[in-house]
């Protein structure tokens, strides 16, 4: 039973299906929507839709973009010697705040989780596959995300493209900047010591 009018109690609904929001949250953002003037929220849905409608995957390394090509894919300024793997759009973003890495990208979009029924079809693992075929790529960054399923997708991309000689990396994972070791877990510590290096 809803304490709230039927309009009020959908909008809730709906928020809370969102990841990350559960009902308290939902609350507060309907409650701060229905305040909000009818131009700010009519602007807020038309962005959704817009959003919804005009996103598409790239063409070349399977990122969201506006276009058939990102902007990253179509500048020639990129090594396109270089390839890193990544799970998600957002972690394209975050290896685009550092500002070192200089090559081209390909998202998976997505992790290999037999668990939730994702295996290597579900995501775009033969579209990278198709890349290295096609392409003159020296080396390929395994950048998945340093979880059960990151790990399992790094090494079954690994598997594959190790036979035919290509140059496959995997980022370093380990303690991170301004980290306490006593925070640290065990699996984090093995990850920092295999990682090292000479300074």
């Amino acid at each position: 039973m809803s304490f709230y009018a039927a309009p009020i109690a959908k909008l809730i609904d709906e928020l809370s299906k969102l990841p990350g929001v559960g009902n308290k949250t939902a609350q507060r953002l309907a409650f701060y929507i229905i305040n909000m003037p009818l131009g700010e929220v009519e602007q807020l849905s038309g962005s959704i839709i817009n959003a919804k409608r005009s996103i598409k995957y790239c063409k070349i390394c399977c990122n969201i973009t506006d276009s058939d090509v990102c902007n990253i894919c179509s500048n020639t300024k990129r090594d396109s010697s270089t390839i890193c793997v990544v799970e998600d759009p957002k972690d394209v973003a975050a290896m685009e705040k550092t500002r070192e890495f200089k090559g081209l990208y390909h998202v998976l979009n997505g992790a290999i989780s037999p668990m939730e029924g994702i295996g290597p079809e579900e995501i775009r693992i033969k579209e990278l596959l198709k890349r290295v075929a096609d392409s003159e790529i020296k080396e390929i960054i395994l950048a998945t995300n340093p979880n059960i399923e990151g790990e399992a997708t790094a090494m079954y991309i690994s598997r594959l493209l190790k036979p035919v000689g290509m140059k496959v990396t995997r980022i370093a994972h380990g303690v991170p900047v301004g980290g306490d070791l006593e925070y640290a877990d065990e699996v984090t510590l093995m990850k920092a010591l295999e990682g090292r290096r000479e300074m």
